[in-house]
């Protein structure tokens, strides 16, 4: 019997419990995730696009697991997707969908994962949350953009009852350092009854 890992996901604690979690995992990722029918990569897909309809847009996908939002950045019409993730296991999966042109192993405890500048959007798809990363990842990902540059995200229902993760994103809102453009809750694993909210903010 295959062993399921999703609802696990969101009791991980340690930056080395969660690392150990994903690079076990990569291999019936994909089918356990289509088991119950995620929706967030494409919805965030479609979310980006609806304000940066630009298909030579550089977009990094970050923390890009096994390339699903990969695939969806594709779909929609970027042509340029970087993909980025701390699990060799889980980018050894995303190299073989072919979505993204470079994939690179990140230190999740990176302060600044790359320079400002390079992309001018950054998707993370169901990165931000319990069992994933920290509220403090908004902020690293804020200072790796440069002012009119987006950032695509979701926060699922784990997530959003938690102050410290909504209120990252309102400390930038709240001072004017950052505009929100879109937001909708809807649909993320339907199979497990979760649903999301997606963002695109514009940093000011």
């Amino acid at each position: 019997m295959t062993e399921k890992f999703l609802e696990k996901s969101y009791g991980l604690e340690s930056v080395e419990e969660t690392l150990d979690h994903y690079n076990r995992w990569a291999a019936s990722y994909d089918a356990e995730i289509a088991e119950n029918n995620y929706a967030t990569p494409g919805r965030i897909a479609d979310a980006l696009w609806s304000v940066l309809p630009d298909v030579s847009t550089p977009v990094l996908d970050f923390g890009c697991g096994t390339g699903l939002a990969g695939i969806a950045l594709r779909r929609v019409g970027y042509e340029t997707v970087d993909g980025v993730d701390p699990s060799t296991e889980m980018l050894g999966v995303a190299l073989t969908k072919g979505a993204h042109r470079h994939l690179e192993q990140i230190d999740p405890k990176a302060k600044q994962p790359f320079k400002p500048g390079q992309y001018r959007a950054i998707v993370a798809c169901g990165v931000l949350g319990t069992g994933a990363a920290p509220p403090s990842a908004f902020g690293t990902l804020m200072h790796c953009l440069k002012r009119g540059d987006k950032l695509a995200f979701s926060l699922n229902d784990h997530a959003l009852p938690d102050p410290a993760y909504m209120g990252a994103m309102n400390e930038w809102l709240d001072c004017g350092a950052a505009r929100l453009l879109f937001s909708e809750y809807g649909d993320h694993l339907p199979g497990l009854n979760l649903k999301a909210s997606v963002y695109v903010i514009e940093k000011a």
